[in-house]
């Protein structure tokens, strides 16, 4: 008997890319991406920081001073078309391991000992490619991207987690300009039976809490920062804890909702006197009235002990090891302890702080590190070792909603998106309500077990 003569698998090569600039939500220039195969084109836009760590891959900017002050990314976007392009045409859209590879070691290949820095073309611009190359992938591979996502993990892709929303609601830090030192006061509805009742009781607890900061604080108080939080005119942490705790008690929810904060210590730590300012944003400020490292961890315990925090992002500065490694003893039990400038989404940083104990929590911000691929091996490392992953949003972001797909294709228990406000947040909020809704009964609500989610 003849054996039938069938047709060969095809597969979606590279065709063509084009870059472009175009503006993020706070009227900043940043790159979006175009990928076409034979048939589709797959569109990407990158995000951008303003409380970005040290350690992070360079984001390339033109430094032409007349023009967006310096700031363009042209320069990215033509490496993207002069560059990168010539060396992908033609390839697999589903080779996505192989050609962040090719882009960060032999196209750019600048590295310092914590890796590729991605200095010469841009992590901006690797990290648009990436993007695209795994809509790309999806597409050919005719899966949802979080399943193809969950695909190049390793993962399951039968079952998936839907992730706690950690909104961001009240600001401080350089994200406002009020005098709080601490720069996200978040939330987390752990106890809701479901994503969506969990984004409306988030919804329903930030109007509560307009209401009362409008009513003690004025209409200028409800102005919104670049994440979508509030930044009353208060200059106390205890406030800005009481506030909520008064939104969570009128709304209903103090039972179902628990808190977090992203402390982002660098930006209130002073490099002249090796201690911390929390009264950093008051010119007027001396040496007397800063803290060292033991006060402040002090400072973290009573938040703990009195408004039950379940987690605390960035406790201190940058490259602070051992001050997170000692807070992490004494809470890492009950609270998560998040490295985000600690680690900046680092395979190599998050494998020092494995080995040495230093904190039991990461943040995934792709542009930390600048593709796909090593964001999912920074995540894989984190979840083998028992920590909780925060897949988390910028500062100056867009429209794609990429990051909803990546949570929920790498079983993160925990996605920081901003508040419920803003369109370029809402974004990756509402992506999640149609994920769930399509995945059904394959869809589990992380919920208390955020930290550590199980299918």
């Amino acid at each position: 008997m003849l054996k039938a003569h069938l047709p060969k698998r095809f597969f979606s090569t590279i065709r063509d890319l084009k870059a472009r600039e175009i503006l993020d939500s706070r009227g900043f220039p940043t790159i979006e991406v175009d990928l076409y195969t034979e048939t589709h084109m797959y569109r990407s836009s990158v995000p951008s920081g303003k409380s970005t760590g040290f350690f992070e891959v360079a984001e390339l900017r033109d430094r032409d001073q007349p023009r967006y002050g310096g700031i363009g990314v042209l320069t990215a976007a033509n490496n993207v078309m002069n560059i990168i392009k010539p060396a992908v045409l033609g390839r697999n859209v589903t080779d996505q391991q192989n050609i962040d590879k090719l882009m960060i070691e032999e196209l750019d290949g600048t590295s310092t000992r914590y890796g590729y820095i991605k200095a010469k073309l841009g992590g901006n611009a690797i990290l648009g490619v990436s993007l695209c190359l795994a809509r790309a992938g999806a597409d050919d591979a005719k899966l949802p991207l979080y399943a193809y996502i969950a695909q190049l993990a390793n993962k399951k892709t039968n079952k998936f987690i839907l992730p706690v929303p950690a909104f961001n609601v009240i600001n401080g830090g350089i994200h406002a300009g009020n005098r709080l030192p601490i720069q996200e006061f978040l939330i987390f509805p752990v106890g809701a039976a479901t994503y969506s009742e969990a984004l409306r009781i988030g919804t329903e607890v930030y109007h509560s809490l307009k209401k009362i900061i409008k009513e003690k604080h004025g209409l200028n108080a409800v102005n919104v920062g670049d994440q979508g939080g509030f930044a009353p005119n208060i200059k106390e942490n205890e406030e800005a804890f009481d506030l909520i705790l008064e939104a969570l008690e009128s709304s209903g929810y103090k039972k179902k909702v628990k808190l977090g904060i992203d402390a982002a210590a660098q930006r209130f730590y002073s490099l002249e006197h090796f201690k911390y300012n929390l009264d950093f944003k008051n010119p007027e400020t001396d040496e007397s009235q800063m803290i060292i490292e033991p006060d402040l961890e002090q400072i973290y315990l009573k938040y703990v002990k009195k408004y039950q925090l379940v987690s605390i992002e960035d406790p201190y500065f940058d490259d602070h090891w051992w001050g997170t490694e000692f807070l992490t003893q004494k809470i890492g039990k009950k609270v998560q302890v998040i490295g985000d400038d600690l680690l900046t989404t680092n395979p190599i940083r998050v494998k020092k702080a494995i080995k040495e104990n230093v904190c039991n929590g990461l943040v995934i911000e792709m542009n930390q590190i600048g593709t796909l691929t090593e964001s999912i091996e920074a995540c894989l490392l984190a979840q083998k070792a028992g920590w909780g992953v925060m897949v988390s949003h910028r500062c100056g972001d867009t429209e794609d909603s990429f990051i909803s797909d990546l949570c929920v294709g790498l079983g993160a228990g925990q996605i920081k998106a901003g508040a419920p406000c803003r369109s370029e947040r809402l974004a990756k909020y509402n992506q999640l309500l149609r994920i769930e809704e399509e995945l059904g009964a394959r869809g589990k609500y992380a919920g208390e077990a955020f930290r550590t989610p199980k299918v």
